[in-house]
């Protein structure tokens, strides 16, 4: 590995700390250093960047070796001495599930250890507000996702689960979320856990995305950024200084009116108050609302004035928001994703990018990258799964302090 690799390197890697009783970090600091780099980290590198003992990275890489989440992966001539060996993830060793309740589809996903979706499962969101019967269908696809993969349940390590908000995440509860009727104030955490047998996380739809952008998607490097997510409606995540964004109950990231105004059913509705869409796709439930975008995307890329308009101002209205979220965070990263931005990516995307380009505090301070998400359209299921990896595998300073 070059200097300025192993400088890039520290930049992107928490720094760990060679104190007495802080093996459980150390561990994290130096696991995360290795699957940041897919080609590969020998012993010394890792205690270059992590500015760990080579001691200390010594014992670490042998547990981690032991314990089969880690391998050596061949040799890396330095070009004096002996050459170094490499260390790299064993993807199969772990994995984690990850569920994303949508008001239009339930998606279910089991992704390895580096995030990768090895089995996904999806259906239609039951309307009718039987909230035990949608989750116990729910933890049958879980069972059901594992046992189709052949995958031993002892190596997954938990289950994450990503809801529209507004949430209690101290408690696990979805709380009225407004495009769920009949769900109120419902325990899923704990239900969902109980039925499945796995522990369990529950995070709004939006932050499981940005944590996923993180563990594996287009922001795997970026310390500071800003997720939107356009589904069945919008949010923001945030990430500072390497850490989410979250508020005192989980509920970081709503957008007010700028997500009212980017929902789906809006969209529809003004499209057929124009006539740009006919009474046929009126919408009834959130699924209605997705197939009515959806022709309104073909119409706009046909070349309809009216159709491209009105994904002309919902454009301006996500780009101003940003502009100011962007501002406001100095993040150097947004990523677009979510269902709706999957059908709308490449036409949004030729009105926000040089919005961002133009924003003066932005411009004049450094450059900000403005990407799609690479993970598609189940960002979120991926998000809930990466909850779980995150929560295992990666540094969490708060694991720091003393109780």
């Amino acid at each position: 590995m070059t200097t300025d690799t192993v400088r890039t390197a520290k930049r992107t890697i928490r720094r760990g700390t060679n104190l007495p009783r802080m093996g459980d970090f150390n561990e994290s600091v130096v696991l995360d250093a290795i699957r940041r780099h897919p080609a590969g980290l020998s012993r010394v590198e890792l205690a270059q960047a992590t500015g760990l003992s080579a001691q200390t990275v010594s014992n670490i890489t042998r547990r981690l070796l032991d314990r089969g989440v880690a391998r050596e992966s061949g040799k890396h001539n330095t070009g004096s001495g002996k050459p170094r060996t490499l260390l790299e993830i064993v993807p199969t060793s772990r994995y984690a599930v990850g569920v994303h309740l949508d008001p239009a589809v339930i998606t279910c996903v089991l992704v390895d250890l580096l995030g990768t979706v090895v089995a996904q499962r999806s259906q239609r969101t039951p309307s009718g507000g039987d909230t035990d019967g949608i989750t116990a269908d729910m933890a049958a696809s879980v069972s059901a996702l594992i046992a189709e993969a052949g995958i031993d349940s002892g190596r997954v390590l938990g289950l994450g689960i990503a809801a529209p908000g507004p949430i209690d995440a101290s408690v696990g509860w979805v709380m009225d979320p407004p495009e769920l009727p009949g769900w109120g104030r419902y325990p899923l955490r704990e239900r969902l856990s109980e039925a499945t047998g796995l522990p369990a996380l529950l995070d709004k739809d939006v932050t499981a995305a940005v944590v996923a952008e993180r563990w594996a998607g287009a922001a795997t490097d970026s310390r500071n950024l800003l997720f939107f997510y356009l589904g069945t409606g919008s949010g923001m995540g945030l990430v500072v200084e390497d850490t989410v964004l979250r508020g005192v109950s989980g509920n970081a990231g709503e957008v007010g009116g700028l997500g009212a105004g980017c929902s789906t059913r809006t969209l529809v509705d003004e499209a057929i108050a124009l006539g740009v869409l006919g009474a046929e796709y009126t919408v009834l439930d959130p699924a209605d609302a997705q197939r009515g975008l959806k022709r309104l995307a073909e119409l706009a890329a046909g070349g309809e004035a009216q159709a491209d308009g009105i994904i002309e101002r919902l454009a301006l209205r996500i780009g101003r928001g940003v502009c100011a979220a962007a501002t406001l965070l100095d993040v150097d990263t947004v990523v677009f994703g979510g269902p709706i931005w999957q059908l709308l990516a490449d036409r949004l995307l030729i009105t926000i990018e040089p919005m961002v380009a133009r924003s003066p505090f932005v411009r004049a301070t450094h450059p900000t990258a403005v990407v799609s998400t690479t993970l598609g359209e189940n960002v979120a299921a991926v998000g809930a799964a990466s909850l779980v990896l995150d929560q295992a595998l990666s540094a969490q300073p708060r694991s720091l302090l003393l109780t």
